[in-house]
């Protein structure tokens, strides 16, 4: 008898969408042999031990917080690991959204890769920061910049993933990555060509008006095939991630193996989705797109014939209505909220 909930559980989460985006988990994984547990979460950098890790992790995780996430995830590796599989692993269960390796070589950084985008086709909304990971894919983060200097430490790409990984799942959707400041960062080693960097995928920073800030907020995806190019943003990318996961997860919490899958129970959850969907207009989605939700006709008549079925003589309403045992077939079109990063103002005099 849970239906009646369901209206008030995405009608929450419409309301608390704007929050929980900026308040997204970090994982790292790092190798240390100062203590032996394998994993370690902390909501705040008063909750880290200090005696747990070497200075230069502990500079890294604090480097994490400064993106104010709503928690870190550490997995530990012993130093002289000689992959990442095992931290991987403990990952895959866990839920958090985005990853990162400080100190991370380009070959473990590409199997990394391969996992996360293995993750994604299996549904999970991952995401990683990988230094100089050329993964045209927008589940991965090419970051790029080398040289970073902090106080009197400088960084790596691959150290300072840390940083970018934190501040990405602290930030809101009410803005993107561009033109971010790094207040922390004094110095970087400069692109000799910032555009053509961001042009093949690469998150950079760049020094604009004595400030250090990110270039522009892109991931990996450089290949467009059947992808338009708001799939090269982070920020809207960030904004599929949590309506799948919001819609998914209430979709097994209250539905799966709780209800009976008939057209009305259907056209509950989808009237429902759809109030949802409304809620996010205007700050996650854009209003002037259609933003609703529907039962996919063509993938739930397709079902039925591919069982034998003859649906040559029914028309949609038939379709729509007669479900097909426990699959719940949903379509729609979502129009995502950009930032404002560009500007063309001709001056005629």
């Amino acid at each position: 008898m849970g239906l009646p909930e369901i209206n008030i559980n995405f009608a929450s989460l419409a309301v608390s969408a704007i929050t929980r985006s900026g308040r997204g988990v970090v994982a790292l994984i790092l190798k240390d042999d100062t203590s032996t547990f394998d994993s370690v979460e902390y909501k705040s950098v008063a909750d880290v031990k200090a005696n747990d890790w070497t200075a230069a992790n502990l500079a890294l995780i604090k480097l994490a917080f400064l993106g104010i996430p709503s928690k870190v995830i550490v997995e530990r590796l012993d130093a002289d690991a000689s992959d990442y599989n095992a931290a991987l692993t403990r990952l895959a269960g866990k839920r958090w959204n985005y990853l990162a390796a400080p100190g991370i070589q380009s070959a473990d950084a590409a199997t990394v890769a391969t996992q996360i985008k293995t993750w994604r086709t299996n549904k999970k909304t991952f995401k990683a920061v990988l230094p100089n990971s050329v993964s045209d894919h927008e589940s991965i983060i090419n970051f790029a910049t080398e040289g970073i200097v902090v106080g009197a430490t400088t960084y790596t790409a691959s150290q300072y993933t840390a940083r970018i990984a934190g501040l990405l799942a602290g930030m809101p959707l009410t803005r993107s990555a561009t033109y971010y400041e790094l207040s922390e960062v004094s110095a970087i080693t400069e692109s000799d060509d910032p555009d053509g960097d961001i042009d093949d995928g690469k998150l950079i920073l760049i020094s604009d008006d004595g400030k250090i800030k990110i270039g522009r907020g892109v991931n990996s995806l450089t290949t467009l095939t059947g992808k338009s190019a708001d799939f090269q943003k982070i920020k809207i990318i960030e904004g599929h991630d949590l309506v799948a996961d919001d819609i998914t997860r209430t979709f097994k919490d209250e539905y799966v193996g709780k209800v009976n899958n008939s057209y009305d129970n259907q056209a509950l959850f989808i009237t429902a989705a759809n109030a949802y969907i409304r809620g996010l207009q205007g700050e996650v989605l854009d209003p002037s797109g259609s933003n609703t939700v529907g039962v996919n006709l063509e993938a739930q008549r397709l079902a039925w014939e591919a069982i034998g079925t003859d649906t040559s003589d029914w028309d949609d309403k038939k379709v729509k209505e007669t479900s097909f045992g426990s699959k719940v077939f949903i379509s729609g079109s979502l129009k995502f909220l950009d930032a404002i990063e560009d500007l063309d103002f001709n001056i005629s005099v």
